[in-house]
């Protein structure tokens, strides 16, 4: 009876179609900015993804609600590891303070790794007396100072407000769509500084225009070393601008291991290395784990944050 029984389970096997393998199918990788830097990393990554995974990562741009538009998709795809979506933290650990019902939320998603460092900070026109936070902070508080970011409630600006916070000087802030007019408003004069991410006045920096005076990162920007970070210079402004990697909730695990691999391994190719370099966003590798980890605790601090300045969900 037990010969008859398995042999009937084994020839139910064999009838049965084999599960394909993850992946047996192309990634979608959803873009949730207007096409830019980040696209070019990832189409990088994507060859090396090919190379180890056997199928193409298919970038898609679904761009909108500074990343709210694609990264809810992402939230709402099926939990298959056949849908995925990178951006700055922003879009999962800020909106959702700021957007109603965003759908963003870090509970929507599963990290799979963090891939680069949008590395911020404050920059002044070349011919400035001023050279460093300390002379920044000193400044501002013989004379009002106005200073440009890329949006209210932008990293950069958040920057500045923990200068602010760590020091009780008080700055006043004028919030553009973007960087490059607040950049250009400040080589003209009409702002005192800028804050915004190093890689959009990098080129600046290094022509003579400006001068990058800090970064609110813990470690230096690479192509600038001799810039102190802020807290090397004493002040207590840590803003970090973490990219990544997401799925949605619910993926398995071993597709999630499959891919946080394959994540780690592309870092280390080297064309993947002459992106970060030429785009001036540093490799940061950060396993799924820790990231989630940090998903959690920096949704948390914004909200307090945000909370302090007023700002309430629309």
């Amino acid at each position: 009876m037990r010969r008859m029984l398995m042999g009937a389970m084994l020839a139910l096997a064999a009838a049965l179609p084999a599960r394909a393998e993850y992946p047996d199918k192309p990634i979608t990788m959803i873009m949730p900015y207007s096409p830019g830097t980040a696209d070019v990393l990832i189409r990088a990554m994507g060859e090396h993804f090919q190379r180890v995974l056997g199928q193409p990562l298919v970038l898609i741009t679904r761009d909108g609600g500074s990343g709210v538009v694609g990264m809810r998709t992402v939230a709402t795809s099926a939990p298959d590891g056949y849908t995925l979506g990178q951006t700055p933290m922003t879009a999962i650990v800020v909106q959702p303070h700021m957007v109603r019902n965003a759908g963003t939320n870090p509970e929507n998603f599963e990290a799979v790794c963090g891939t680069n460092e949008n590395i911020l900070g404050v920059v002044v026109r070349a011919e400035s007396p001023i050279r460093t936070l300390p002379d920044l902070v000193a400044e501002g508080r013989r004379r009002p100072m106005s200073f440009g970011s890329p949006g209210p409630n932008s990293l950069p600006q958040l920057g500045v407000w923990r200068v602010q916070k760590a020091t009780g000087v008080d700055f006043n802030h004028i919030p553009y769509r973007g960087e490059a007019a607040h950049l250009n408003d400040t080589l003209a004069g009409r702002l005192d500084f800028s804050a915004a991410v190093v890689s959009s006045a990098a080129e600046m920096v290094q022509a003579g225009r400006m001068r990058l005076i800090a970064v609110f990162s813990n470690r230096r920007h690479p192509d600038f070393p001799d810039v102190p970070t802020a807290r090397e210079q004493g002040i207590d402004a840590l803003q970090l601008s973490q990219v990544g990697i997401y799925a949605p909730r619910g993926t398995p695990a071993p597709v999630l291991d499959r891919l946080e691999d394959a994540c780690r391994a592309s870092l280390e190719t080297p064309v993947v290395k002459q992106v970060l370099a030429t785009t001036r966003a540093p490799a940061s590798f950060v396993p799924r784990a820790q990231l989630n980890t940090m998903l959690r605790e920096e949704f948390a601090s914004y909200g307090r944050i945000l909370r302090e300045l007023g700002v309430q969900a629309e």
